[in-house]
């Protein structure tokens, strides 16, 4: 399932996200969707998170 649409993404889903300051390196962070930031059906570099922990980023992968 790709990252890049919204209705793909629901909290208390597991995913990898990269933060802004790892854009460049693509290092990702894995966690536990908390809230959906992006509005938009879909985004192309992917749907904005903020996680548990409280890290906001953009969902690269979904773990199943």
């Amino acid at each position: 399932m790709p990252g890049t649409i919204r209705e793909n993404i629901k909290p208390g889903l597991h995913v990898e996200i990269v933060q802004k300051q790892d854009q460049a390196t693509d290092k990702l962070t894995p966690g536990i969707v908390a809230d959906i930031l992006t509005n938009s059906s879909q985004h192309p570099r992917g749907i904005k998170v903020r996680l548990a922990t409280g890290e906001v980023g953009r969902v690269k992968n979904i773990i199943a």
